[in-house]
Protein backbone atom coordinates (compact mmCIF):
# COMPACT_ATOMS: atom_id res chain seq x y z
CA UNK A 1 0.00 0.00 0.00
CA UNK A 2 2.82 2.41 0.83
CA UNK A 3 4.56 1.65 -2.48
CA UNK A 4 1.33 2.16 -4.42
CA UNK A 5 0.62 5.47 -2.67
CA UNK A 6 4.17 6.69 -3.33
CA UNK A 7 3.92 5.61 -6.96
CA UNK A 8 0.66 7.47 -7.47
CA UNK A 9 1.94 10.58 -5.71
CA UNK A 10 5.09 10.60 -7.86
CA UNK A 11 3.05 10.15 -11.03
CA UNK A 12 0.62 12.91 -10.12
CA UNK A 13 3.46 15.26 -9.23
CA UNK A 14 5.00 14.63 -12.64
CA UNK A 15 1.68 15.42 -14.31
CA UNK A 16 1.60 18.84 -12.66
CA UNK A 17 4.57 19.89 -14.82
CA UNK A 18 2.20 20.30 -17.76
CA UNK A 19 -1.53 20.22 -18.39
CA UNK A 20 -2.74 16.91 -19.78
CA UNK A 21 -6.04 16.60 -21.56
CA UNK A 22 -8.73 15.01 -19.40
CA UNK A 23 -11.81 13.18 -20.62
CA UNK A 24 -14.51 12.19 -18.12
CA UNK A 25 -16.90 9.57 -19.50
CA UNK A 26 -20.02 9.10 -17.37
CA UNK A 27 -22.43 6.27 -18.05
CA UNK A 28 -25.91 6.83 -16.71
CA UNK A 29 -27.60 4.46 -14.28
CA UNK A 30 -25.00 1.70 -14.25
CA UNK A 31 -23.51 -0.50 -11.54
CA UNK A 32 -20.21 -2.32 -12.23
CA UNK A 33 -21.88 -4.53 -14.89
CA UNK A 34 -18.91 -4.73 -17.23
CA UNK A 35 -16.55 -7.54 -18.07
CA UNK A 36 -13.60 -5.87 -16.35
CA UNK A 37 -15.48 -6.12 -13.06
CA UNK A 38 -16.20 -9.81 -13.55
CA UNK A 39 -19.62 -9.65 -15.18
CA UNK A 40 -19.86 -12.59 -17.59
CA UNK A 41 -23.03 -11.42 -19.35
CA UNK A 42 -21.89 -7.89 -20.27
CA UNK A 43 -20.48 -7.34 -23.75
CA UNK A 44 -18.01 -4.52 -23.09
CA UNK A 45 -14.81 -5.09 -25.10
CA UNK A 46 -13.88 -1.40 -25.31
CA UNK A 47 -14.28 -0.68 -21.61
CA UNK A 48 -12.50 -3.92 -20.78
CA UNK A 49 -9.58 -2.81 -22.96
CA UNK A 50 -9.54 0.58 -21.25
CA UNK A 51 -9.48 -1.18 -17.88
CA UNK A 52 -6.30 -3.02 -18.82
CA UNK A 53 -4.46 0.32 -18.98
CA UNK A 54 -6.26 1.85 -15.99
CA UNK A 55 -6.27 1.97 -12.26
CA UNK A 56 -9.44 0.03 -11.54
CA UNK A 57 -11.21 1.19 -8.39
CA UNK A 58 -13.40 -1.51 -6.91
CA UNK A 59 -14.98 0.47 -4.07
CA UNK A 60 -16.23 3.73 -5.64
CA UNK A 61 -19.56 5.14 -4.49
CA UNK A 62 -21.82 8.00 -5.46
CA UNK A 63 -23.38 10.26 -2.84
CA UNK A 64 -26.94 9.45 -3.96
CA UNK A 65 -28.69 6.70 -5.86
CA UNK A 66 -30.21 9.15 -8.31
CA UNK A 67 -28.73 11.48 -10.89
CA UNK A 68 -29.29 15.17 -10.07
CA UNK A 69 -28.12 15.07 -6.42
CA UNK A 70 -25.19 12.87 -7.41
CA UNK A 71 -24.16 15.23 -10.22
CA UNK A 72 -24.40 18.22 -7.89
CA UNK A 73 -21.92 16.53 -5.54
CA UNK A 74 -19.65 15.62 -8.45
CA UNK A 75 -19.50 19.17 -9.81
CA UNK A 76 -18.87 20.88 -6.49
CA UNK A 77 -16.90 18.28 -4.51
CA UNK A 78 -19.50 18.85 -1.79
CA UNK A 79 -22.18 16.59 -0.38
CA UNK A 80 -25.46 17.72 -1.88
CA UNK A 81 -27.17 17.89 1.50
CA UNK A 82 -24.89 20.80 2.45
CA UNK A 83 -26.29 23.28 -0.10
CA UNK A 84 -29.92 22.37 -0.81
CA UNK A 85 -29.25 19.98 -3.70
CA UNK A 86 -30.51 16.76 -2.12
CA UNK A 87 -34.03 16.44 -3.54
CA UNK A 88 -34.78 14.86 -6.93
CA UNK A 89 -34.79 17.42 -8.57
CA UNK A 90 -34.84 21.21 -8.05
CA UNK A 91 -35.77 22.29 -11.57
CA UNK A 92 -38.83 19.98 -11.67
CA UNK A 93 -39.82 20.05 -8.01
CA UNK A 94 -43.53 19.40 -7.35
CA UNK A 95 -43.42 22.62 -5.31
CA UNK A 96 -42.19 24.60 -8.31
CA UNK A 97 -38.77 25.26 -9.78
CA UNK A 98 -35.89 26.48 -7.64
CA UNK A 99 -32.11 26.16 -7.77
CA UNK A 100 -29.67 25.03 -5.11
CA UNK A 101 -27.02 27.52 -4.01
CA UNK A 102 -23.49 26.22 -3.48
CA UNK A 103 -21.19 28.39 -1.35
CA UNK A 104 -20.48 31.56 -3.32
CA UNK A 105 -16.70 31.26 -2.86
CA UNK A 106 -16.50 27.79 -4.46
CA UNK A 107 -16.73 27.09 -8.18
CA UNK A 108 -17.48 23.83 -9.92
CA UNK A 109 -14.30 22.05 -10.92
CA UNK A 110 -14.80 22.54 -14.71
CA UNK A 111 -14.87 26.30 -14.15
CA UNK A 112 -11.66 26.09 -12.11
CA UNK A 113 -10.06 24.21 -15.01
CA UNK A 114 -11.31 26.90 -17.38
CA UNK A 115 -9.78 29.58 -15.16
CA UNK A 116 -6.49 27.76 -15.55
CA UNK A 117 -6.45 27.66 -19.32
CA UNK A 118 -8.45 24.55 -20.15
CA UNK A 119 -11.01 24.39 -22.93
CA UNK A 120 -14.04 22.83 -21.23
CA UNK A 121 -16.96 21.19 -22.96
CA UNK A 122 -19.85 18.85 -22.25
CA UNK A 123 -22.80 17.41 -24.14
CA UNK A 124 -26.52 18.00 -23.72
CA UNK A 125 -26.85 16.66 -20.14
CA UNK A 126 -26.24 19.04 -17.22
CA UNK A 127 -28.59 18.40 -14.26
CA UNK A 128 -26.49 19.91 -11.47
CA UNK A 129 -29.37 21.20 -9.27
CA UNK A 130 -28.04 24.74 -9.83
CA UNK A 131 -28.85 24.26 -13.52
CA UNK A 132 -31.66 22.73 -15.48
CA UNK A 133 -31.41 19.29 -17.01
CA UNK A 134 -30.22 20.23 -20.49
CA UNK A 135 -27.49 22.27 -22.13
CA UNK A 136 -28.10 26.00 -22.10
CA UNK A 137 -29.62 25.96 -18.61
CA UNK A 138 -26.47 25.92 -16.51
CA UNK A 139 -23.95 28.53 -15.40
CA UNK A 140 -22.35 29.78 -18.63
CA UNK A 141 -19.11 30.30 -16.74
CA UNK A 142 -18.50 26.53 -16.42
CA UNK A 143 -18.18 25.50 -20.04
CA UNK A 144 -16.68 26.90 -23.20
CA UNK A 145 -19.29 24.76 -24.94
CA UNK A 146 -22.26 22.77 -23.72
CA UNK A 147 -24.37 20.78 -26.10
CA UNK A 148 -21.09 19.75 -27.76
CA UNK A 149 -20.40 16.56 -29.67
CA UNK A 150 -18.38 13.65 -28.32
CA UNK A 151 -15.31 15.08 -30.07
CA UNK A 152 -15.79 18.57 -28.70
CA UNK A 153 -12.04 18.76 -28.08
CA UNK A 154 -11.69 19.67 -31.75
CA UNK A 155 -13.04 23.17 -30.95
CA UNK A 156 -10.15 23.95 -28.58
CA UNK A 157 -7.45 26.36 -29.71
CA UNK A 158 -4.28 24.73 -31.09
CA UNK A 159 -2.21 23.43 -28.19
CA UNK A 160 -4.86 24.27 -25.59
CA UNK A 161 -5.51 21.48 -23.07
CA UNK A 162 -9.11 20.32 -22.85
CA UNK A 163 -11.47 18.86 -20.30
CA UNK A 164 -14.48 17.09 -21.72
CA UNK A 165 -17.39 15.44 -19.89
CA UNK A 166 -19.51 13.05 -21.94
CA UNK A 167 -22.67 11.39 -20.62
CA UNK A 168 -24.10 8.15 -21.97
CA UNK A 169 -27.89 8.14 -22.24
CA UNK A 170 -27.69 4.62 -23.68
CA UNK A 171 -27.75 3.05 -20.21
CA UNK A 172 -30.32 5.39 -18.64
CA UNK A 173 -33.34 3.87 -16.88
CA UNK A 174 -35.53 5.08 -19.73
CA UNK A 175 -33.75 2.57 -21.97
CA UNK A 176 -34.97 -0.30 -19.79
CA UNK A 177 -38.53 0.81 -20.41
CA UNK A 178 -39.98 -1.14 -23.31
CA UNK A 179 -39.45 0.90 -26.49
CA UNK A 180 -42.28 -0.72 -28.45
CA UNK A 181 -45.77 -1.91 -27.68
CA UNK A 182 -48.53 -0.51 -25.52
CA UNK A 183 -47.31 2.24 -23.19
CA UNK A 184 -48.14 2.21 -19.49
CA UNK A 185 -48.65 5.98 -19.35
CA UNK A 186 -48.33 9.15 -21.44
CA UNK A 187 -44.84 9.54 -19.99
CA UNK A 188 -43.93 6.06 -21.16
CA UNK A 189 -45.23 6.90 -24.64
CA UNK A 190 -43.02 10.01 -24.69
CA UNK A 191 -40.02 7.94 -23.61
CA UNK A 192 -40.71 5.42 -26.37
CA UNK A 193 -40.89 8.17 -28.99
CA UNK A 194 -37.72 9.87 -27.70
CA UNK A 195 -35.60 6.72 -27.59
CA UNK A 196 -36.72 5.71 -31.08
CA UNK A 197 -36.14 9.18 -32.58
CA UNK A 198 -32.72 9.47 -30.93
CA UNK A 199 -31.59 6.07 -32.16
CA UNK A 200 -31.27 4.80 -28.60
CA UNK A 201 -33.04 1.47 -29.04
CA UNK A 202 -30.21 -1.06 -28.79
CA UNK A 203 -30.12 -4.29 -30.81
CA UNK A 204 -31.25 -7.36 -28.87
CA UNK A 205 -28.11 -9.40 -28.22
CA UNK A 206 -28.61 -10.64 -24.65
CA UNK A 207 -30.39 -13.92 -23.98
CA UNK A 208 -32.70 -13.43 -20.96
CA UNK A 209 -32.22 -17.08 -20.01
CA UNK A 210 -28.47 -16.68 -19.53
CA UNK A 211 -28.56 -14.27 -16.60
CA UNK A 212 -28.04 -15.00 -12.93
CA UNK A 213 -30.55 -12.92 -10.98
CA UNK A 214 -29.67 -11.40 -7.60
CA UNK A 215 -31.87 -12.80 -4.81
CA UNK A 216 -33.95 -9.62 -4.54
CA UNK A 217 -35.30 -10.14 -8.08
CA UNK A 218 -37.97 -12.80 -8.61
CA UNK A 219 -37.52 -15.08 -11.60
CA UNK A 220 -40.29 -13.61 -13.74
CA UNK A 221 -40.32 -13.15 -17.54
CA UNK A 222 -40.65 -9.34 -17.21
CA UNK A 223 -37.65 -9.20 -14.86
CA UNK A 224 -35.46 -11.18 -17.23
CA UNK A 225 -36.62 -9.20 -20.26
CA UNK A 226 -35.88 -5.83 -18.64
CA UNK A 227 -32.50 -6.93 -17.32
CA UNK A 228 -31.57 -8.29 -20.76
CA UNK A 229 -32.55 -4.93 -22.26
CA UNK A 230 -30.27 -3.23 -19.73
CA UNK A 231 -27.37 -5.40 -20.90
CA UNK A 232 -28.17 -4.58 -24.53
CA UNK A 233 -27.93 -0.89 -23.64
CA UNK A 234 -24.62 -1.46 -21.87
CA UNK A 235 -23.25 -3.00 -25.06
CA UNK A 236 -24.42 0.03 -27.07
CA UNK A 237 -22.76 2.37 -24.57
CA UNK A 238 -19.53 0.39 -24.83
CA UNK A 239 -19.52 0.78 -28.62
CA UNK A 240 -19.82 4.56 -28.25
CA UNK A 241 -16.95 4.59 -25.76
CA UNK A 242 -14.92 2.74 -28.37
CA UNK A 243 -15.72 5.32 -31.04
CA UNK A 244 -14.64 8.16 -28.74
CA UNK A 245 -11.34 6.49 -27.87
CA UNK A 246 -10.71 5.70 -31.53
CA UNK A 247 -11.26 9.39 -32.38
CA UNK A 248 -8.76 10.38 -29.69
CA UNK A 249 -6.19 8.04 -31.21
CA UNK A 250 -6.92 9.25 -34.73
CA UNK A 251 -6.43 12.86 -33.61
CA UNK A 252 -3.09 11.98 -32.00
CA UNK A 253 -4.32 12.90 -28.52
CA UNK A 254 -4.68 9.59 -26.74
CA UNK A 255 -1.14 9.52 -25.37
CA UNK A 256 -1.63 12.91 -23.70
CA UNK A 257 -5.17 12.35 -22.43
CA UNK A 258 -6.24 11.03 -19.05
CA UNK A 259 -9.47 9.07 -19.50
CA UNK A 260 -11.79 8.51 -16.55
CA UNK A 261 -14.83 6.26 -16.98
CA UNK A 262 -17.53 5.89 -14.34
CA UNK A 263 -21.30 6.10 -13.80
CA UNK A 264 -23.52 8.68 -12.10
CA UNK A 265 -25.05 6.04 -9.76
CA UNK A 266 -26.13 2.39 -9.75
CA UNK A 267 -28.32 0.46 -12.15
CA UNK A 268 -31.46 2.04 -13.58
CA UNK A 269 -33.43 -0.87 -12.18
CA UNK A 270 -35.81 -1.31 -9.22
CA UNK A 271 -34.14 -1.83 -5.86
CA UNK A 272 -31.07 -0.12 -7.32
CA UNK A 273 -31.62 3.38 -8.66
CA UNK A 274 -32.75 5.78 -5.92
CA UNK A 275 -31.61 3.43 -3.14
CA UNK A 276 -28.72 3.59 -0.67
CA UNK A 277 -27.98 -0.09 -1.09
CA UNK A 278 -24.78 -0.80 -2.98
CA UNK A 279 -26.94 -1.62 -6.00
CA UNK A 280 -27.83 2.09 -6.03
CA UNK A 281 -24.54 3.79 -5.16
CA UNK A 282 -21.68 1.40 -6.05
CA UNK A 283 -20.22 2.38 -9.41
CA UNK A 284 -17.30 1.38 -11.63
CA UNK A 285 -14.36 3.76 -11.82
CA UNK A 286 -11.44 3.48 -14.25
CA UNK A 287 -8.63 6.05 -14.35
CA UNK A 288 -6.34 5.64 -17.34
CA UNK A 289 -3.02 7.49 -17.00
CA UNK A 290 -1.25 7.03 -20.34
CA UNK A 291 2.28 5.66 -20.22
CA UNK A 292 3.66 8.87 -21.72
CA UNK A 293 2.43 10.72 -18.63
CA UNK A 294 4.38 8.43 -16.30
CA UNK A 295 8.06 7.79 -15.68
CA UNK A 296 8.68 4.46 -17.45
CA UNK A 297 10.19 2.75 -14.40
CA UNK A 298 7.05 3.29 -12.32
CA UNK A 299 4.79 0.23 -12.01
CA UNK A 300 1.26 0.57 -13.34
CA UNK A 301 -1.27 -0.28 -10.63
CA UNK A 302 -4.13 -2.43 -11.83
CA UNK A 303 -6.60 -2.51 -8.95
CA UNK A 304 -7.24 -0.30 -5.95
CA UNK A 305 -9.69 -1.32 -3.23
CA UNK A 306 -9.75 1.95 -1.30
CA UNK A 307 -13.09 3.64 -0.57
CA UNK A 308 -13.76 6.45 -3.07
CA UNK A 309 -16.60 8.96 -2.88
CA UNK A 310 -18.02 10.91 -5.82
CA UNK A 311 -17.07 14.13 -4.03
CA UNK A 312 -13.45 13.06 -4.60
CA UNK A 313 -13.54 13.10 -8.41
CA UNK A 314 -13.41 16.89 -8.85
CA UNK A 315 -10.44 17.38 -6.49
CA UNK A 316 -8.69 14.44 -8.17
CA UNK A 317 -9.16 15.94 -11.64
CA UNK A 318 -7.89 19.31 -10.43
CA UNK A 319 -4.80 17.62 -9.01
CA UNK A 320 -4.20 15.75 -12.26
CA UNK A 321 -4.38 19.10 -14.05
CA UNK A 322 -1.80 20.58 -11.70
CA UNK A 323 -4.40 22.92 -10.21
CA UNK A 324 -4.98 23.52 -6.52
CA UNK A 325 -8.35 22.67 -4.99
CA UNK A 326 -10.01 24.34 -2.04
CA UNK A 327 -9.67 22.63 1.31
CA UNK A 328 -13.27 23.68 1.94
CA UNK A 329 -14.54 21.01 -0.42
CA UNK A 330 -15.64 17.79 1.22
CA UNK A 331 -13.81 15.72 -1.37
CA UNK A 332 -10.11 15.04 -1.64
CA UNK A 333 -7.89 13.45 -4.22
CA UNK A 334 -8.18 9.70 -4.52
CA UNK A 335 -4.37 9.65 -4.49
CA UNK A 336 -4.36 10.92 -0.89
CA UNK A 337 -4.73 8.77 2.21
CA UNK A 338 -7.56 6.23 1.93
CA UNK A 339 -10.94 7.00 3.46
CA UNK A 340 -12.38 5.22 6.47
CA UNK A 341 -15.99 6.03 5.53
CA UNK A 342 -18.11 7.06 2.59
CA UNK A 343 -21.53 8.69 2.96
CA UNK A 344 -24.70 8.82 0.88
CA UNK A 345 -28.13 10.42 1.12
CA UNK A 346 -31.65 9.85 -0.15
CA UNK A 347 -34.31 12.57 -0.04
CA UNK A 348 -37.47 13.39 -1.97
CA UNK A 349 -37.70 11.00 -4.91
CA UNK A 350 -39.81 12.77 -7.55
CA UNK A 351 -43.25 13.00 -5.92
CA UNK A 352 -42.44 10.87 -2.83
CA UNK A 353 -41.01 12.42 0.35
CA UNK A 354 -38.21 10.53 2.05
CA UNK A 355 -35.00 11.11 3.97
CA UNK A 356 -32.26 8.56 4.62
CA UNK A 357 -28.58 8.89 5.44
CA UNK A 358 -25.97 6.15 5.03
CA UNK A 359 -22.42 5.55 6.19
CA UNK A 360 -20.28 2.72 4.83
CA UNK A 361 -16.95 1.11 5.67
CA UNK A 362 -15.32 -1.72 3.77
CA UNK A 363 -17.35 -4.19 5.81
CA UNK A 364 -20.46 -2.50 7.19
CA UNK A 365 -23.20 -0.14 6.10
CA UNK A 366 -25.57 1.72 8.42
CA UNK A 367 -28.70 3.50 7.12
CA UNK A 368 -30.86 5.83 9.19
CA UNK A 369 -34.36 6.75 8.05
CA UNK A 370 -36.51 9.73 9.03
CA UNK A 371 -39.55 8.21 7.24
CA UNK A 372 -39.39 4.59 8.40
CA UNK A 373 -42.83 3.77 7.00
CA UNK A 374 -41.75 4.48 3.40
CA UNK A 375 -40.77 1.34 1.46
CA UNK A 376 -38.28 1.43 -1.39
CA UNK A 377 -40.87 -0.16 -3.67
CA UNK A 378 -43.48 2.58 -3.27
CA UNK A 379 -45.44 3.58 -6.34
CA UNK A 380 -43.59 6.17 -8.43
CA UNK A 381 -44.98 7.55 -11.66
CA UNK A 382 -41.78 7.38 -13.69
CA UNK A 383 -40.32 4.13 -12.36
CA UNK A 384 -43.64 2.34 -12.72
CA UNK A 385 -43.20 2.47 -16.50
CA UNK A 386 -40.80 -0.47 -16.08
CA UNK A 387 -42.47 -3.81 -16.82
CA UNK A 388 -40.45 -5.52 -14.10
CA UNK A 389 -41.61 -3.09 -11.41
CA UNK A 390 -45.24 -3.80 -12.25
CA UNK A 391 -44.67 -7.54 -12.37
CA UNK A 392 -42.85 -7.53 -9.04
CA UNK A 393 -45.56 -5.45 -7.37
CA UNK A 394 -48.29 -7.70 -8.72
CA UNK A 395 -46.46 -10.73 -7.35
CA UNK A 396 -45.99 -9.04 -3.97
CA UNK A 397 -49.66 -8.18 -3.73
CA UNK A 398 -50.50 -11.77 -4.67
CA UNK A 399 -48.19 -13.04 -1.91
CA UNK A 400 -45.97 -15.01 -4.28
CA UNK A 401 -42.64 -13.21 -3.72
CA UNK A 402 -39.99 -14.80 -1.55
CA UNK A 403 -38.77 -12.91 1.51
CA UNK A 404 -35.70 -11.43 -0.22
CA UNK A 405 -37.74 -9.96 -3.06
CA UNK A 406 -40.65 -8.90 -0.85
CA UNK A 407 -38.42 -6.91 1.51
CA UNK A 408 -38.22 -4.00 -0.98
CA UNK A 409 -41.99 -3.48 -0.77
CA UNK A 410 -42.02 -3.29 3.02
CA UNK A 411 -41.30 -0.27 5.26
CA UNK A 412 -37.63 0.66 5.50
CA UNK A 413 -37.65 0.91 9.30
CA UNK A 414 -35.74 3.34 11.49
CA UNK A 415 -32.31 1.74 11.10
CA UNK A 416 -30.56 -0.77 8.89
CA UNK A 417 -27.17 -2.39 9.42
CA UNK A 418 -25.53 -4.82 7.03
CA UNK A 419 -22.37 -6.91 7.13
CA UNK A 420 -21.35 -6.53 3.50
CA UNK A 421 -18.74 -9.26 3.58
CA UNK A 422 -21.25 -11.99 4.40
CA UNK A 423 -24.34 -10.24 3.03
CA UNK A 424 -23.34 -8.31 -0.11
CA UNK A 425 -26.94 -7.97 -1.28
CA UNK A 426 -27.95 -6.28 2.01
CA UNK A 427 -30.81 -8.58 2.90
CA UNK A 428 -30.16 -9.37 6.58
CA UNK A 429 -30.74 -6.29 8.73
CA UNK A 430 -28.59 -6.53 11.87
CA UNK A 431 -29.71 -3.24 13.44
CA UNK A 432 -31.51 -5.00 16.32
CA UNK A 433 -28.95 -7.77 16.81
CA UNK A 434 -27.22 -7.30 20.22
CA UNK A 435 -24.05 -8.85 18.83
CA UNK A 436 -23.64 -5.86 16.50
CA UNK A 437 -24.74 -3.14 18.92
CA UNK A 438 -21.24 -1.66 19.30
CA UNK A 439 -20.66 -1.57 15.55
CA UNK A 440 -24.01 0.14 15.04
CA UNK A 441 -23.23 2.69 17.74
CA UNK A 442 -19.83 3.46 16.23
CA UNK A 443 -21.35 4.06 12.80
CA UNK A 444 -24.27 6.01 14.25
CA UNK A 445 -21.86 8.34 16.08
CA UNK A 446 -19.68 8.75 12.97
CA UNK A 447 -22.74 9.61 10.89
CA UNK A 448 -23.75 12.26 13.43
CA UNK A 449 -20.27 13.80 13.27
CA UNK A 450 -20.45 13.85 9.48
CA UNK A 451 -23.85 15.56 9.45
CA UNK A 452 -22.65 18.12 11.99
CA UNK A 453 -19.52 18.78 9.93
CA UNK A 454 -21.09 19.24 6.49
CA UNK A 455 -24.55 20.44 7.57
CA UNK A 456 -27.82 18.97 6.38
CA UNK A 457 -30.24 21.37 4.73
CA UNK A 458 -32.92 18.64 4.83
CA UNK A 459 -33.40 19.61 8.49
CA UNK A 460 -35.59 22.30 6.92
CA UNK A 461 -38.67 21.11 4.99
CA UNK A 462 -38.19 21.53 1.26
CA UNK A 463 -40.98 24.09 0.95
CA UNK A 464 -39.30 26.38 3.50
CA UNK A 465 -35.87 25.80 1.99
CA UNK A 466 -37.21 26.62 -1.46
CA UNK A 467 -38.77 29.84 -0.21
CA UNK A 468 -35.45 30.87 1.36
CA UNK A 469 -33.57 30.17 -1.90
CA UNK A 470 -35.97 32.28 -3.96
CA UNK A 471 -36.55 36.02 -4.04
CA UNK A 472 -40.28 36.79 -3.75
CA UNK A 473 -41.01 33.42 -5.28
CA UNK A 474 -38.59 33.80 -8.21
CA UNK A 475 -35.05 32.64 -8.86
CA UNK A 476 -32.91 35.69 -8.00
CA UNK A 477 -31.04 37.56 -10.72
CA UNK A 478 -27.33 38.27 -10.37
CA UNK A 479 -26.59 42.04 -10.45
CA UNK A 480 -24.72 43.37 -13.49
CA UNK A 481 -20.92 43.53 -13.41
CA UNK A 482 -19.18 46.88 -13.49
CA UNK A 483 -16.17 48.01 -15.56
CA UNK A 484 -12.90 49.72 -14.76
CA UNK A 485 -10.60 50.98 -17.52
CA UNK A 486 -6.92 51.57 -16.84
CA UNK A 487 -4.37 52.17 -19.61
CA UNK A 488 -6.45 50.39 -22.28
CA UNK A 489 -6.92 47.36 -20.03
CA UNK A 490 -10.51 46.67 -19.09
CA UNK A 491 -11.33 45.07 -15.74
CA UNK A 492 -14.71 43.42 -15.34
CA UNK A 493 -15.90 43.46 -11.74
CA UNK A 494 -18.71 40.98 -10.96
CA UNK A 495 -20.55 41.24 -7.64
CA UNK A 496 -19.24 39.21 -4.71
CA UNK A 497 -19.57 35.46 -5.19
CA UNK A 498 -20.13 35.70 -8.94
CA UNK A 499 -17.96 34.95 -11.97
CA UNK A 500 -17.63 37.21 -14.98
CA UNK A 501 -17.96 36.28 -18.64
CA UNK A 502 -17.43 38.53 -21.63
CA UNK A 503 -17.39 38.72 -25.42
CA UNK A 504 -16.88 41.30 -28.11
CA UNK A 505 -20.19 42.65 -29.27
CA UNK A 506 -21.51 40.53 -32.11
CA UNK A 507 -19.72 37.36 -31.00
CA UNK A 508 -21.59 34.31 -29.72
CA UNK A 509 -19.02 32.63 -27.46
CA UNK A 510 -18.69 33.83 -23.86
CA UNK A 511 -15.16 33.80 -22.46
CA UNK A 512 -14.47 33.43 -18.77
CA UNK A 513 -13.04 36.61 -17.28
CA UNK A 514 -9.73 35.86 -15.57
CA UNK A 515 -7.64 39.02 -15.93
CA UNK A 516 -7.93 42.52 -17.46
CA UNK A 517 -8.37 42.46 -21.22
CA UNK A 518 -6.98 44.75 -23.88
CA UNK A 519 -9.67 46.78 -25.64
CA UNK A 520 -8.93 48.50 -28.90
CA UNK A 521 -10.40 51.79 -30.16
CA UNK A 522 -14.04 51.40 -31.08
CA UNK A 523 -14.25 47.89 -29.61
CA UNK A 524 -17.39 47.13 -27.65
CA UNK A 525 -17.44 44.51 -24.88
CA UNK A 526 -20.47 42.73 -23.44
CA UNK A 527 -20.26 41.13 -19.99
CA UNK A 528 -22.44 39.18 -17.61
CA UNK A 529 -22.11 38.15 -14.00
CA UNK A 530 -22.86 34.52 -13.15
CA UNK A 531 -23.61 33.15 -9.71
CA UNK A 532 -24.62 29.55 -9.14
CA UNK A 533 -28.26 29.20 -8.10
CA UNK A 534 -29.08 32.61 -9.59
CA UNK A 535 -30.03 33.67 -13.08
CA UNK A 536 -27.21 35.31 -15.00
CA UNK A 537 -27.20 39.09 -14.85
CA UNK A 538 -28.52 41.30 -17.63
CA UNK A 539 -25.81 42.07 -20.16
CA UNK A 540 -23.62 45.07 -19.37
CA UNK A 541 -21.91 46.86 -22.26
CA UNK A 542 -18.64 48.79 -22.37
CA UNK A 543 -18.47 51.55 -23.33
CA UNK A 544 -21.94 52.41 -22.11
CA UNK A 545 -24.19 53.11 -25.12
Amino acid sequence: VVLLAATLLYSVTALADHQPNILLLVAEDLSPRVGAYGDRVAHTPNIDALARSSIQYTQAFTTAGVCAPSRAALMMGLHQISFGAQHMRTSTSPLGTYLAKPPAHLKAFPEVLRENGYYTYTDTKLDYQFSGIRAGSGPISMWDADGASDTGWRKAAPGQPFFGMINFMETHESGVMRAQGKAHSPGHAQTQAFRQAAGLVAPQITNPAHMLLPPYYPDLPAVRADLARHYDNIAAMDQRVGRILTALIKDGLYDNTIVIWTSDHGDGLPRAKRELFDSGIHVPLLVSLPQTLRDPWLPTPRQDDRLVSFVDLGPTILQLAGTATSTQRHGRSIFDEPRQYIYASRDRIDEVIDRQRAIRTHQYKYIRSWYPHVPGGHTLNYRDNLDMVRAMRDAYQAGTLNAAAARWFEPAGDEQLYDLQVDPHELNNLADDPEFAQIKQTLDDALDRFLDRVGDTAETPEEQMRTALLNDGEIPITPRPTFHMDDQLLSIVPPAGASGVYRSQGEHHWQLYVQPIAVGPGQSIEAQAVRYGWKASPIATFPTP
